[in-house]
């Protein structure tokens, strides 16, 4: 395992992390989790990805026990969580980022996690609702807290950070540091395209989600949804309508002869793929069991056989 800094800050994140969106509660309870867990942390992953709104709180509850429960030394290991969404219906409790909403929402996560801190808290999504510099403010606030060391956005626009970053350094208050946005090999525009000048204007760093499109880039759903999938969880036909896309799963059977050639799955090639880039400081992967863990940290070994000729190849391969 390698470690990259997060952008521009001193924070150093393992290239693959990990995180629990839709298992954890769903598909995983707390002694999957720390299997799950100790598994990426032996393969030298640092870096956990949470949110307040993963399965409304249970997602933080159940990652708070599991690191109870495996007794790392805090300053070991990197926590995240995200606000916006929220977990209940008031005006001021759900898609918003004011103030109020986010000086009550760290204190939950923190309670949840049975944390002092987070490392890393995210927007998870812009509010145009209110200011952004209140929003900045508050997330400042937050760091000068204690509540959290570095705060950054998840799937804003670049005019939406850049404007985040300038009122910060207006006001000689804390920047953001991060962003958070899907990439993969069907998701490149925003973090190849949007973001592009954001890397050395500002330092942004980025710890991307969906490197495997929901699963569809592993290949699995070739012949249908397994029952096993998180595609087949209730509430998640989102998912399910994603990864039966007929066009895209033609093409993913397109990079099977090249995963072949590396000797690699499908899916450790899509994460190697994402990886090359310099620009992303970590990849957050997914897992529901160890065998699962294990083969997706296999991708690093991928990594550096993907050469400039191999990346032509899966470019081709997608049309």
């Amino acid at each position: 395992m390698q470690y990259r800094r997060l952008g521009r800050s001193g924070l150093k994140v393992s290239e693959l992390s990990f995180g629990s969106w839709v298992t954890y509660g769903s598909q995983v309870d707390t002694k999957a989790a720390v299997e799950c867990m100790a598994a990426a942390w032996d393969a030298g992953v640092n870096f956990f990805d949470n949110a307040e709104v993963y399965a409304r709180g249970m997602s933080e509850t159940i990652m708070g026990e599991a690191l109870k429960q495996l007794g790392w030394r805090r300053a070991q290991v990197v926590v995240s969580t995200k606000f916006f969404w929220g977990m209940n219906d008031g005006p001021n409790e759900k898609n918003t980022l004011n103030r109020k909403y986010l000086m009550q929402a760290i204190d939950g996560s923190l309670k949840r996690l049975q944390l002092d801190y987070v490392d890393l808290v995210f927007c998870h999504r812009a509010d145009p609702n209110t200011p952004i510099e209140e929003t900045v403010r508050a997330m400042s606030d937050m760091i000068t807290q204690g509540k959290a060391m570095y705060w950054g956005t998840s799937e804003w626009t670049a005019d939406e950070i850049r404007a985040a970053y300038e009122i910060a350094e207006r006001h000689h208050l804390h920047k953001p540091v991060m962003e958070q946005p899907q990439y993969n090999l069907f998701a490149r525009e925003r973090v190849e395209k949007e973001y592009a000048r954001l890397y050395g204007d500002i330092g942004l760093g980025l710890t991307t989600w969906s490197p495997l499109a929901s699963g569809l880039l592993t290949g699995k759903y070739a012949k249908g949804i397994p029952a096993d999938s998180r595609a087949a969880i209730k509430g998640y036909e989102w998912i399910a309508e994603r990864v039966t896309d007929a066009a895209k799963v033609a093409k993913v059977e397109k990079l099977r002869p090249i995963a072949v050639d590396l000797s690699c799955t499908v899916s450790q090639l899509a994460l190697a793929w994402c990886v090359k880039n310099p620009n992303v400081s970590t990849v957050i992967t997914g897992a529901s069991r160890v065998s699962q863990v294990q083969e997706n940290m296999k991708a690093l070994e991928v990594a550096p056989k993907l050469t400039a000729e191999v990346l032509k190849r899966v470019d081709a391969a997608l049309a």
